[in-house]
């Protein structure tokens, strides 16, 4: 194993103890966000040994679920310390997270695969169903509670959110099942002879379990950077005078960036599939798993929980899942279609910070 993927994870822990210890101040700020570029690059380098050893789409599936477990512990953290302002934090990350996956992620991986193979396939039937369930639950979760009359809007009840929770849990459930059992087939890479990655040796059990438990390391020490530099961050974004919501898409972007580095670079090198895997298996583990948490965190705890999207929001939810419809629709793609995406992603990124 290479010195620099254990050893940067390893010195980010060190700065992650450091700073809980001694504070954050400005040059110390510099070195974990150093740090948390450099756990990124080793959390998506042990990802990549993980999944070639177990092969798709459990590669895809085991970083997808780590990432989103780690996420919901950021936003519980942060709901517990932040009172009432804390009651739009889930809502802001986890809408954030749709529209940076299903449109950065996606945009950046269907234009970088574009220009460099000119044209792209990925299996249809595995990435339909996964955008076909991602639509059920945004609508449920995000959607919803603005046309719910049992509680203000905006808001679920508790036999509302409890019900959302579950419906969530058990299609994110089902997904899985289709994906690693029932349907397979339907995520595995499109074979190409030309792809060298294809071809090479397996790891042992004895490296991949290593890059299992470093991935671990470097995925905690994403999020734990992240949590320290938040107050920073969210400095940053009071004094610019933006939006509170700004501060959900600052924290979606930093937890995703593990997952966003390693589709654009399968995306890069003719791995479509394995981009589609990642970005549709996140984005829908992103609700499965966060939701529930966060549900039963808020009942068990009496905690403000607002769900439902602003009107501008709703407009570019909907136009992310007509586009998505399109460039998910034929099992084929160009840069254009990434084009598209990117364009709508600039777009959500504008209107946070000029509502």
């Amino acid at each position: 194993m290479v010195a620099w993927t254990w050893l940067v994870p390893a010195l980010s822990l060190v700065l992650l103890v450091g700073a809980l210890v001694a504070g954050v101040g400005v040059v110390f700020a510099l070195l974990c966000a150093i740090g948390l570029v450099g756990s990124v690059i080793a959390g998506v380098h042990h990802a990549e040994v993980v999944a070639h050893r177990v092969g798709e789409p459990f590669g895809t599936l085991v970083l997808a679920v780590a990432v989103t477990v780690i996420e919901a512990s950021l936003i519980l953290s942060i709901m517990f310390t932040g009172g009432a302002e804390a009651a739009f934090l889930p809502r802001d990350t986890i809408y954030a997270a749709v529209m940076i996956i299903c449109n950065g992620v996606v945009g950046v991986c269907v234009l970088v695969g574009g220009l460099t193979h000119h044209e792209q396939s990925f299996r249809v039937e595995g990435s339909s169903a996964g955008l076909a369930a991602l639509i059920a639950m945004s609508a449920l979760v995000l959607v919803l509670p603005d046309f719910t009359t049992s509680t203000p809007s905006g808001t679920y009840s508790t036999s509302q959110l409890v019900f959302t929770a579950i419906a969530s849990a058990a299609l994110w459930a089902v997904f899985v099942f289709v994906q690693t059992v029932r349907h397979r087939d339907y995520f595995l890479p499109i074979i190409d002879a030309s792809n060298a990655d294809a071809h090479a040796t397996a790891p042992s059990n004895r490296e991949a379990w290593a890059s299992f438990g470093l991935l671990l390391v470097s995925l905690v020490a994403v999020v734990g950077l992240a949590k320290v530099l938040s107050p920073s961050i969210e400095r940053v974004v009071v004094e610019a005078g933006a939006p509170k919501a700004v501060l959900g898409i600052v924290i979606a972007m930093i937890v995703l960036m593990p997952e966003t580095w390693a589709a654009v670079r399968a995306g890069r090198a003719n791995r479509l599939q394995t981009s589609m895997n990642l970005a549709i298996g996140s984005a829908l583990a992103c609700i499965g798993l966060t939701i529930p948490v966060v549900a039963a965190t808020a009942v068990a705890f009496h905690l403000p929980l607002v769900m439902g999207l602003e009107p501008k929001d709703l407009v570019m939810l909907t136009l992310t899942f007509l586009v998505s419809a399109v460039t998910l629709g034929t099992g084929r793609t160009h840069m254009m279609q990434g084009a598209v995406h990117l364009v709508i992603f600039a777009a959500f990124l504008f209107l946070a910070f000029v509502p």
